[in-house]
């Protein structure tokens, strides 16, 4: 009898701060802890390269990640859901129209009558 070894990975949730690699995004994971010795809670953040083969993550999505098997130099943790997408604007600035008189200057260079 060959008893089969349940594989423990550890699984974080954090959100994604880059995107614009293929098949790779950074995942920037928050955590608190308590100082030794001031008892203060610290915030530290630590970042993971993560495997994303569908391309289902975008900039600002909050993820949870799971340990895996090495993939390349930096990548050892995958996707394993999509926790909350992430409320980006549709529109960028640039396809913002602006008014002709905020190009002038607007309120702020208007002529004073003498």
């Amino acid at each position: 009898m060959d008893k089969e070894k349940a594989i423990i990975r550890k699984k974080r949730t954090g959100t994604v701060t880059s995107a614009k690699m293929e098949k790779t995004v950074v995942v920037a994971v928050e955590s608190l802890r308590r100082h030794h010795r001031y008892q203060r809670v610290v915030r530290s953040q630590r970042t993971f390269h993560v495997h994303d083969p569908e391309r289902i993550c975008s900039l600002g999505d909050v993820v949870q990640i799971i340990e895996t098997r090495p993939l390349s130099k930096t990548k050892r943790w995958r996707v394993l859901e999509v926790l909350r997408k992430a409320q980006l604007a549709e529109i960028q600035p640039a396809e913002v129209p602006v008014p002709p008189e905020a190009k002038a200057g607007g309120a702020a260079q208007q002529e004073v009558p003498a």
